[in-house]
């Protein structure tokens, strides 16, 4: 295990804390960890399906300070450090790779070298959008790509109507007396192309649906 610098070199802190470096896995987790008053060390191997990880930090007496590198596939383990009030930091993979002096990845050294730049203060942490800021990002992207999709639409709704020598800017089908049944505007334009242009209008109100149901309309 790498040598591990004293509870004072972490700076300011609360009079007890559980520092933990995590090297983190999709299904499991290799922890080192340091109780800041009477500095204790541990290490251990906790799988995730079994529930041996959750299970070990809501065991945890005090809140605890857990450091990991940037990865994917953590969510469930984000939220489950929030709601047990742990601080999680996360930190640039590359720049805690750099600080290893042998460059060979190594788990347990992995998880110590991360609790070792927590204590020294040097951990590189990076920051992390909220749940929130991940769902509302989500959202603008969603909705991006809607109006991208609404604007096709409208553009070949507009193309029929020039290609029928009507006004791109006017309705290019009518409704008859019969309600839903379509008729071209143009004479000699054949039942599926008259049904093209109402196909391409119901486009346009699928898209517009869920664009304005995403800037807090109703549908």
């Amino acid at each position: 295990m790498l040598l591990i610098g004293g509870p004072k070199q972490f700076g300011r802190k609360e009079p007890s804390m559980i520092v933990i470096g995590c090297d983190y896995h999709p299904s499991w987790q290799q922890v080192c960890w340091m109780e800041t008053t009477t500095g204790e060390t541990g290490e251990q191997k906790l799988e995730h399906a079994s529930g041996e990880a959750e299970r070990f930090y809501r065991r945890l007496p005090t809140p605890a300070l857990i450091g990991m590198e940037s990865t994917g596939n953590c969510q469930w383990f984000v939220d489950l450090v929030g709601a047990l009030d742990h601080q999680l930091w996360i930190g640039d993979a590359a720049k805690i790779r750099a600080t290893d002096v042998r460059q060979q990845k190594h788990d347990r050294r992995d998880a110590a070298l991360i609790l070792k730049l927590l204590l020294e203060g040097r951990f590189p942490r990076i920051w992390v959008p909220s749940g929130e800021e991940k769902d509302l990002r989500q959202l603008l992207i969603h909705r991006y790509k809607l109006v991208r999709i609404r604007a096709q639409v409208k553009n070949e709704l507009q193309h029929l109507a020039m290609n029928q020598g009507g006004d791109p800017e006017a309705e290019v089908v009518e409704q008859s007396g019969r309600k839903g049944a379509p008729r071209a505007t143009a004479a000699g334009v054949g039942e599926p192309a008259a049904r093209r242009p109402v196909q391409v209008k119901r486009d346009v109100g699928r898209a517009d649906c869920p664009t304005r149901s995403s800037r807090g309309g109703v549908c």
